[in-house]
């Protein structure tokens, strides 16, 4: 079950996103766009849980891309997520020297890539929490996002590493305006 704030706090968010990118401030152009596609809010795919650094997390990771320029990042640590065919451990990324960022990357690709989502993968910036001596990663789903590649050529996106392509599906967040309703 949906909560009304929550479903409306998530609704705003995509609004304002609607009408960043509307205002040219996007990848898409204003002359024919009318709204992103997303999937309705779901609580059930949001999710707080605690990070896990790895050891080596100011060292710098490789990750691929679309157009073959490589990007470096911090593979800052992993979370693991409860999805329906059971838990996944992702990794989380940070741009390189930022020790404490206030919200870590998390590009990933579902069983939806491709037919119901962008086929290269979806992003979370997901924010991060620090309580009690632990670090807690916010997974919303809900907010996961299309990269700018997916809108059109000339953009560099990072593709997820072969450890966040997850083999369930994930019906939340920006889905692909033709692929109808779920």
């Amino acid at each position: 079950m949906v909560s009304s704030a929550y479903s409306e706090a998530v609704l705003d968010f995509r609004r304002r996103k609607d009408a960043h990118f509307a205002a040219g401030r996007g990848p898409v152009s204003t002359e024919s766009f009318t709204g992103l596609t997303y999937y309705p809010p779901d609580e059930a795919w949001a999710f707080r849980v605690p990070l896990h650094t790895a050891p080596d997390a100011a060292a710098p990771f490789t990750l691929d891309t679309n157009t073959g320029e490589p990007r470096s990042m911090s593979a800052l640590g992993t979370v693991t997520v409860a999805l329906p065919g059971g838990e996944r451990t992702l990794t989380v990324f940070a741009p390189l020297g930022e020790e404490q960022p206030a919200r870590v990357f998390l590009p990933f690709r579902d069983a939806t890539s491709g037919t119901q989502t962008y086929g290269a993968g979806r992003y979370l910036d997901a924010p991060l929490t620090r309580e009690d001596g632990e670090v807690w990663v916010d997974v919303d789903f809900n907010m996961a996002y299309h990269p700018y590649c997916a809108y059109g050529e000339g953009w560099t996106c990072p593709l997820p590493p072969p450890g966040n392509r997850v083999p369930d599906a994930i019906p939340a967040g920006e889905r692909l305006p033709d692929a109808g309703r779920p």
